[in-house]
């Protein structure tokens, strides 16, 4: 299998060579403006080629583009518009039927947007080996509108990508602060996960009290707490509503920066406790995950005061960081379903809803007389669907077969 990985490596540009980036920065978003536009007025029906024969000669006139930064400008409007695509897709449209009661929905697409997607961010999509490469001084050579510059990079763990295997690919260069950053693409080739060299079945709850709750094989249980958390998401809702009040151009400003900052602060969490988990279990690790696909319709039900802390956290970015971490040590993420795994009991198999006491977060069987935190047990069970995976059954379920009324 082919892992994906994007290395994030600062460079140090002069008051000059920053200039100069950033005036490639302005034209390369103008132009991805401009071609945006004319796909949509197009109706989305263009290929890249026929984009290329419509509109390469006047992105190298109009925007001064070197012929690989037209050709990238053309991949990455697409690239967007398929990306557009995928979550549009994700998420239908629903509705309720005023005279049967019934809830619909309808599968979207790009013919439901009303205006072409902007570039709003300074940015710049560049081809390795075209216009950036590394030099043997241990410098970095860019392409700029003008003539390449070259600058120095922090260097000093990119050895073990560069000696490793792995291919580097496009390099999106962006600013963040006074600070320049290129976000370079690359891959390997992996050994397939191979199931006789498992070591460890991990199931993992998660949610807000607690982010996650791990239960393994050996019946070990660890949780990552989420109270901490919740406060500090709610003290940034509580500044936003405050700054959304005022409405000035000052509080809009601040307003952006504080969305990037919990953004920024929320992918670093997620980061520390993929890295524990996958540290922990170490190579030969599965761990499973509840398919949580349209769970976002079921909280958005939720009273509107706890809305946001329901539907705020980043567990899509949870997944993708545990997968190519559990990957690179030789793991597998299993998605199993998500049926009844809070209100099965993990010792007798029974299943009854009245067992989980929500306002105490505890579980009691009413068969066995087992009982235990609600996040445990959840965690519990999802590690029996990954055992089960992990004997070859493709899609485990648990079947409410012995329901207790």
């Amino acid at each position: 299998m082919q892992q994906g990985l994007t290395l994030k490596l600062k460079i140090k540009p002069n008051d000059t060579e920053a200039n100069q980036l950033r005036v490639m920065q302005l034209a390369y978003t103008k132009a991805c403006d401009y071609v945006s536009s004319y796909h949509f007025e197009h109706h989305f029906t263009l290929s890249r080629r026929q984009l290329h024969d419509a509109l390469y000669r006047r992105l190298r006139r109009d925007f001064q583009l070197k012929s690989q930064l037209a050709e990238s400008v053309l991949i990455t409007v697409l690239a967007r518009y398929k990306t557009v695509q995928t979550l549009m897709a994700r998420k239908p449209y629903r509705y309720k039927d005023s005279y049967t009661g019934k809830w619909y929905q309808v599968r979207r697409d790009l013919a439901w947007l009303r205006q072409p997607v902007r570039f709003k961010r300074l940015q710049v999509d560049l081809v390795w080996n075209r216009d950036w490469r590394f030099l043997k001084n241990g410098q970095i050579s860019l392409n700029t509108l003008d003539k390449p510059i070259k600058v120095d990079g922090a260097l000093h763990y990119f050895d073990r990508y560069m000696h490793q295997g792995w291919k580097l690919g496009t390099a999106k260069l962006l600013q963040i602060g006074r600070k320049w950053y290129l976000h370079i693409g690359a891959t390997k080739e992996l050994p397939d996960f191979n199931r006789s060299q498992m070591r460890h079945v991990v199931g993992l709850d998660r949610g807000l009290r607690f982010l996650t709750t791990a239960y393994d094989e050996l019946d070990q249980t660890s949780f990552a707490n989420g109270k901490a958390i919740l406060r500090k998401r709610r003290k940034f809702k509580q500044l936003r509503q405050e700054l959304q009040a005022k409405g000035t151009k000052s509080a809009k400003r601040r307003l952006k920066r504080i969305g990037q900052r919990e953004n920024r602060w929320m992918a670093d969490v997620n980061h520390q406790i993929t890295k524990t988990l996958a540290e922990t279990y170490g190579t030969g690790a599965v761990f499973a995950l509840e398919d949580l696909a349209g769970v976002r319709f079921a909280t958005e039900r939720m009273a509107k005061d706890h809305r946001y802390e329901a539907v705020s956290w980043s567990f899509f970015d949870f997944e993708q960081k545990l997968a190519y971490k559990t990957t690179l040590r030789g793991g597998t993420v299993v998605k199993v379903s998500a049926d009844y795994t809070s209100q099965r009991c993990p010792k007798c198999g029974s299943i009854n809803k009245t067992n989980r006491d929500h306002e105490r977060h505890h579980y009691r069987c009413a068969v066995c007389g087992y009982q235990s935190n609600d996040d445990r047990i959840g965690a519990m069970n999802i590690q029996q669907l990954g055992t089960l995976w992990a004997s070859g059954e493709t899609h485990p379920k648990f079947e409410r077969l012995t329901a207790v009324e």
